[in-house]
């Protein structure tokens, strides 16, 4: 059975006026990576009701696609670009599916 991983995580704080441009740059990400075989299978944006803060939940083939993607230059560059409409750094959970059958 292969591992699967569940990427709770993603928590951002998005400046207010900049919550169409950060969704737009998950969009812009979720296709780059669906597109390009990049280990993810699907992946979901949140916000919270009221407010500009996100939750990007995401499922990944294994917990090493994961990290291959976090410490990919597409995805540096994509925080070090969107950095400016955050308030404060994102931060993320990863959490392994594990079902006892």
């Amino acid at each position: 059975m292969s591992e699967e991983i569940v990427n709770i995580g993603f928590f951002y704080d998005v400046k207010r006026g900049h919550e169409s441009e950060f969704e737009r740059q998950f969009s812009d990400v979720l296709r780059y990576l669906k597109e390009n075989g990049k280990g993810i299978k699907d992946a979901k944006l949140y916000r919270e009701v009221d407010s500009s803060q996100y939750l990007i939940l995401s499922t990944w083939e294994s917990v090493d696609a994961f990290r291959e993607f976090v410490e990919s230059e597409a995805f540096k560059s994509v925080t070090h670009s969107g950095a400016e409409i955050l308030n404060g750094k994102p931060y993320h959970r990863i959490f392994l599916t594990h079902i006892p059958q």
